[in-house]
């Protein structure tokens, strides 16, 4: 039984690692998109940022999506709170936010 939480601890820690890598990534991703791509391609007449960055962050999320879910599973979250993270990554500085917050509940071992 012992042998049977340590596992689970171990796996439910690496899953956190790969969230929290990817939710930062997500989140520096989507600020460049909306603070830097955007304002480059409506008012200075240059898609280049957003061409690069926008279709990345789109990979990004999917990668996001994937991690948090297997996360949520780990954890035992409820469906709101699941769909709440899952959520997060498309607003800016929410995924950092989210990425707090999950790490404090998961942690100590209270779900979403």
């Amino acid at each position: 039984m012992a042998g049977d939480r340590t596992a689970l601890a171990a796996s439910t820690s690496a899953a956190l690692l790969r969230y929290r890598v990817i939710a930062i990534v997500v989140g520096i991703g989507l600020i460049a998109l909306v603070v830097v791509g955007m304002p480059l391609k409506y008012l200075g007449d240059n898609s280049t940022v957003v061409a690069v960055v926008g279709p990345a962050h789109g990979v990004l999320y999917v990668l996001y999506l994937v991690a948090a879910f297997d996360l949520s599973q780990r954890s035992k979250w409820s469906w709101k709170g699941t769909l709440a993270v899952l959520l997060a990554g498309t607003i800016p500085f929410l995924s950092f936010v989210a990425e707090r917050i999950v790490t404090r509940r998961v942690r100590s071992q209270d779900p979403l």
